[in-house]
């Protein structure tokens, strides 16, 4: 069993509760397979998982598929035994920030500082974790990209020291067919939101350490989504309120996760999501939509629990994506069209990152 101990995971099989207290878990106990709701650890299995034929690693199985989070798997029977709750909102923001800021701050403060590092990009999230963790910071990106700005001009009003892993098209290059082998993924969108995460753990891990804190989460759970400011008119959305948009993004997190924790540990280190764990989510579910998003400010009820840590300057502060605030996919597509794969052609970056395997 990774991601907790195996009594928290037994007792949340009997009890049927969804957010027991940890940051996620997979694995065996008592005879049967088990993932936790949001999938925030990977679980693989073959064609015979009753017989031990499952791993936490792809590379250790044939015909690997990925193990639905939530659900339990024992003697060939497939079932689920745990769906996220669906909470009243919160009665007023007032109480809503602070039950923001107490679960964000207790996750945070109880994270281990023994070989860490941070992932830090300027934004709220990644600060929230700089401000509180006594832990070295970095960057990933190119010399002219956003995040390398956020997250100097960041670190300089924590007054914290910034270590800056600059990307060049050579490091591209190499960790594409890397990055590949970890994941098992090799569309363009992944390869290019796991490319800067992958090059700073890689430069994390050279240092010397072993975890990374990343802010991970924060966005799906808070709102943080254009998608999810603008529902119901975005068609990249079904849902017809904010709260509702929040909730479609949220269930995307048990197959996009897996991604960005192989990635991280196919470069030498252990992932670290204090947001993203279970007293952060019960919190989150129970923000309405003014909570998320007021106005143009998404993540509202995050900022606003943030103030309690983080300069106004940062807590309000707009954060690009990390692929595209690194500018990694904007040089992934640079290198695609360099190598004779244009624009026009169908799925180009996706032609590009397929001969580099």
């Amino acid at each position: 069993m990774r991601g907790a101990p195996e009594d928290i995971v037994r007792e949340a099989l009997t009890s049927g509760d969804p957010l027991p207290g940890t940051t996620g878990f997979a694995g065996a106990v008592d005879g049967v397979l088990v993932r936790d709701v949001l999938g925030r650890e990977p679980l693989f299995v073959g064609t015979d998982p009753d017989n031990g034929d499952w791993s936490h690693d792809l590379a250790d199985l044939t015909a690997p598929q990925l193990f639905p989070a939530g659900r339990v798997l024992g003697t060939g029977e497939l079932r689920e035994a745990w769906t996220l709750p669906d909470p009243e909102p919160f009665d007023d923001r007032a109480t809503a920030v602070e039950h923001v800021r107490e679960a964000v701050e207790t996750s945070v403060d109880a994270v281990e500082t023994d070989g860490l590092a941070i992932a830090f990009s300027g934004g709220v999230d990644s600060a929230l974790l700089a401000a509180r963790l006594d832990a070295p910071l970095y960057v990933a990106g190119f010399p002219e990209s956003h995040d390398v700005e956020a997250a100097r001009s960041a670190a300089d009003l924590l007054d914290r020291e910034l270590r800056v892993v600059e990307l060049t098209h050579d490091a591209i290059e190499r960790a594409v067919p890397e990055i590949a082998a970890a994941t098992g993924r090799t569309d363009a969108m992944s390869v290019q939101i796991a490319l800067p995460l992958y090059l700073t753990a890689e430069r994390v891990a050279a240092d010397g350490f072993d975890r990374l804190a990343l802010g991970q989460g924060a966005d799906e759970l808070f709102g943080g989504y254009a998608k999810v400011e603008k529902a119901p008119e975005d068609p990249r959305v079904e849902a017809d309120t904010v709260r509702g948009a929040q909730r479609e993004v949220i269930d995307t997190l048990p197959d996009q996760l897996p991604r960005d924790v192989l990635a991280l540990r196919g470069a030498g280190v252990e992932p670290v999501t204090p947001l993203l764990h279970d007293r952060v989510v019960s919190v989150a579910l129970r923000l309405d939509d003014q909570m998320l998003v007021d106005g143009e400010t998404r993540k509202w009820a995050l900022r606003q629990a943030a103030l309690g840590s983080l300069p106004e300057a940062i807590a309000m502060r707009d954060k690009k994506a990390a692929q595209y605030g690194s500018l990694a996919a904007r040089e992934l597509d640079r290198l695609a069209r360099q190598a004779g794969y244009k624009r026009r052609m169908d799925d180009h970056v996706g032609q590009y990152i397929d001969s580099l395997l």
